[in-house]
């Protein structure tokens, strides 16, 4: 049996302590913690006040305003970590064959903020029910690789491994399985 390598050949990072892999890391080193009061929702109900969340994130600095709009937010962090680790990597996806590149994602759920929005606003307006015609491509959890795949040109295997907090470990594990 012959053994494989996993080569990481670029890095992208939007965390609680930076928002970007270089900032995440110097944060890292310095001590600093992500964690603090919850600002995305009403928390006053709940007995932990204090999350990790991403702090001075805008999607309309780094993604297409329109595009932006029709992706929930753990596609734009998506987006943009896949971003940061293609332009780091320093690949050329114009010299390489798109049908042997893919995208193997890891998340624990889609778009929960999609599926929030939508059940308040159906809940608050009288029970009508309007959604928004982009509910299911925002909350599933593969649109996330088939976003970047579409973008970047890229034909190879293309899906979103479910698997709780091991998500991302799954989606290595399967990458390299390839």
């Amino acid at each position: 049996m012959s053994l494989k390598r996993v080569v990481v050949t670029g890095l992208g990072a939007l965390t609680p302590v930076g928002n970007t892999a270089e900032e995440t890391w110097t944060n890292l080193l310095a001590g600093k913690s992500g964690a603090g009061p919850i600002t995305r929702f009403d928390a006053s109900l709940f007995k932990t006040h204090f999350a990790c969340e991403v702090k001075d994130f805008s999607p309309n600095d780094l993604l297409d305003r329109k595009e932006a709009r029709r992706m929930d937010r753990f596609t734009q962090f998506g987006m943009v970590v896949a971003d940061e680790a293609i332009a780091d990597s320093g690949l050329d996806f114009e010299k390489e064959n798109p049908d042997r590149i893919g995208v193997i994602w890891g998340s624990g759920i889609g778009g929960i903020d999609t599926f929030f929005e939508q059940v308040k606003g159906f809940v608050d307006n009288d029970l009508t029910p309007r959604f928004n015609p982009f509910l299911i491509p925002m909350m599933i959890s593969d649109i996330t690789p088939g976003r970047i795949s579409m973008k970047h040109g890229l034909r190879g295997p293309n899906y979103t491994t479910v698997s709780a907090c091991a998500s991302s470990t799954n989606a290595l594990i399967d990458a390299f399985n390839l």
